[in-house]
């Protein structure tokens, strides 16, 4: 179930732990993606956030928000660039988008299939997208008190693999918000250094939320990993009837073996026609014409 417009504006705009959330998150995007110029970007699900540094960059920005949360107007300063939607039917045409941003609708969504199957159709061949989830192994995901704290967390292989099995190649994997998620003024304080220390060693696991890059794959990979048989030279031949002695004739005068022995010890083999009873036709007597009938003379 999708949290609301309200509520997730009050967090980001309104509350400090949601400002610094918010720069967290930018700062781990923009390692991602240091450059998107001329490029389109999109977001969807409440990314708007996460979309401001692409603002005067950018060839053209648009964010998407699903009609369960509501949407609201934005950027506040400028032309609106926001636009309430289907989770599963973007208003965009397929291959438009260069770069995408999905954040805070994974994790809610009742369809996660259907919304990665659009997520692949408006993507350009080999565009990248950027997926924010709440981290399953971290402190965020047990605590009501931000949004990553509601839906289905997921931890980076679990995202990987969903990722995947949607035409989906996952780049980078990268965490964020390493602090307590808490609105007390001691942990906003050290907010900072705990996402120094969190960077520094690579400490994904304790992260609040898990970001993976994914890149649109132009051809599927073959899913089932089986390969073509090829035949060896024996089973090639196979069928094939085997070297071996005389056969028999149809009619039974095939050849046989004679009692004696020729020359050499081998044994004579006489056709059945040519036996000791039978007399050879002799081949020396010329042929003689019939004598003519009184109709020839």
């Amino acid at each position: 179930m999708h949290l609301d417009v309200i509520d997730l504006r009050r967090f980001y705009y309104r509350t400090p732990l949601g400002r610094a959330t918010q720069r967290s998150l930018q700062e781990a995007i923009r390692a991602l993606w240091p450059d998107v110029s001329g490029e389109t970007v999109a977001g969807f699900g409440f990314a708007a956030p996460l979309l401001r540094p692409f603002l005067k960059e950018a060839a053209r920005v648009v964010c998407l928000m699903p009609a369960p949360q509501g949407v609201c107007r934005w950027p506040p300063e400028g032309p609106n660039a926001a636009v309430l939607t289907d989770e599963t039917h973007w208003p965009l045409p397929a291959g438009q988008v260069d770069r995408l941003i999905v954040a805070h609708a994974l994790e809610t969504s009742e369809r996660p299939g259907a919304l990665l199957e659009e997520m692949h159709r408006v993507l350009a061949p080999e565009g990248r997208a950027i997926v924010v989830a709440p981290n399953r192994t971290g402190m965020w995901a047990r605590s009501d008190a931000t949004p990553f704290g509601h839906g289905r967390p997921y931890s980076a292989s679990q995202l990987e693999a969903a990722l995947r099995g949607h035409d989906f190649a996952p780049e980078r994997t990268q965490a964020a918000l390493y602090g307590p998620p808490s609105h007390r003024r001691y942990w906003l304080k050290t907010h900072r250094l705990w996402e120094g220390v969190g960077r520094r060693v690579d400490a994904q696991r304790l992260g609040g939320a898990v970001l993976v890059e994914a890149t649109r794959r132009v051809y599927a990979m073959p899913r089932s990993g089986l390969k073509e048989k090829s035949l060896s030279p024996l089973e090639v031949l196979e069928g094939l009837a085997k070297p071996g002695g005389v056969r028999p004739a149809a009619g039974g005068g095939g050849a046989r073996r004679d009692p004696g022995l020729g020359s050499g010890g081998a044994a004579i083999v006489r056709p059945r026609a040519w036996s000791q009873n039978s007399r050879p036709m002799p081949q020396d007597v010329p042929l003689q014409p019939p004598d003519p009938t009184p109709t020839d003379r």
